[in-house]
């Protein structure tokens, strides 16, 4: 097991190594944003090179996070496409000064690589052990997975197409998903982790991979994801703190009667 968490620590550090020379190059960290995706995509296939067998449980954990990854480095390329660098590592790079060059590797390219290692463990391991049939947790964790990949797909569709009606420019997105949580796609990021670790119960060691799907539900709820987004720009658009006060934050449900 050690091996193989080894081997895909060496391949995800060669991956993020490279996107951080090309951020060098580009002079643009964003780059990191889109690496992010398919290097847990990456860091499973290192995983699961060299097993003599293919399992159907393996098999489908990796074809899951595969098209997680890929759809999410697709969406903030095209996103990002034409804007510049993002607003956060700009100001990294001005804050940091003459250590730009070494911070961003270490706090950027190699902590998001360390962190997808933790949050891919759960696959990982599915990807190592031996792996029995698929059974009920099995469906479950799927249906969790496609439950989540519908919330982050979606909103981040329909957020996309909201933002490029100019009639919506400087209002706040209530429609869809988002009438029904300030953050369908954390929501949906966080709720296809919970849906892998299911399938990780499913193989011997698995249970103690709770840490993958707790470390990005809390890297969405107190770190990263909703509070550096509503600290930012969002919290000051007019109507937003009518928005946070009817509508919850992470999960979904009816919006709160004014």
């Amino acid at each position: 097991m050690a091996a193989v968490f080894f081997k895909a620590a060496l391949a995800v550090w060669v991956y993020m190594t490279a996107f951080y020379i090309a951020a060098l190059v580009r002079k643009d960290n964003s780059v990191a944003d889109v690496a992010w995706g398919p290097g847990f995509f990456l860091a499973c296939v290192a995983a699961l090179a060299g097993r003599s067998d293919l399992p159907a449980r393996p098999f489908i954990a990796t074809i899951l996070v595969g098209v997680w990854g890929f759809r999410l480095a697709f969406h903030i390329a095209r996103r990002n496409r034409g804007k510049g660098e993002d607003p956060r590592y700009a100001k990294w790079r001005e804050d940091w000064g003459k250590w730009f060059v070494v911070r961003s590797y270490f706090q950027v390219f190699i902590l998001q690589g360390i962190l997808l290692l933790v949050i891919a463990s759960s696959v990982i391991t599915v990807n190592v052990a031996p792996n029995p049939s698929l059974g009920l947790l099995d469906g479950l964790g799927i249906a969790a997975w496609c439950v989540g990949f519908l919330f982050e797909a979606v909103g981040d569709w329909q957020l996309s197409r909201f933002k490029a009606d100019p009639a919506n420019r400087g209002k706040v997105m209530d429609r869809g998903f988002w009438r029904y949580t300030r953050h369908p796609n954390y929501f949906g990021e966080a709720t296809m982790w919970w849906g892998l670790y299911l399938l990780a119960l499913g193989v011997p060691g698995g249970v103690w991979t709770l840490v993958s799907p707790v470390t990005i539900t809390f890297l969405l709820l107190r770190v990263s994801g909703v509070p550096m987004l509503e600290k930012g720009r969002m919290g000051e658009r007019p109507g937003y703190r009518e928005y946070v006060e009817r509508t919850n934050a992470f999960f979904p449900w009816f919006p709160k009667r004014p």
